[in-house]
């Protein structure tokens, strides 16, 4: 069963969503290392990405200007919010403050 973005927002276990663009360079180089972060972390949080050209309702709504951008959700509210590439190990750090 496919959940709504809000019910997935909206869950007890954090979810990390991944704003990007097929044509961002930066998405891309971010790409294998939410794939690390979500593997890292099974079962703690989920992980989900959003094409902010096919779901520009999404991407207005939590005013995403740059990309990549990500966002930490539990029980609706943003926990962490963050634009731009990092390292692995800086945004690892910072996530698991929240799990």
């Amino acid at each position: 069963m496919k959940q709504s973005f809000s019910e997935l927002i909206n869950s007890d276990t954090p979810l990390l969503v991944d704003f990007y663009a097929d044509w961002c360079g930066p998405c891309k180089t971010m790409a294998p290392v939410i794939q690390d972060i979500a593997k890292e972390t099974d079962g703690k949080m989920k992980v989900i990405k959003i094409d902010t050209d096919k779901n520009p309702a999404i991407s207005q709504q939590y005013g995403i200007q740059g990309i990549p951008t990500f966002i930490l959700f539990k029980k609706g509210k943003v926990l962490w919010r963050q634009s731009g590439a990092m390292p692995k190990n800086q945004m690892t750090n910072q996530i698991k403050a929240f799990l």
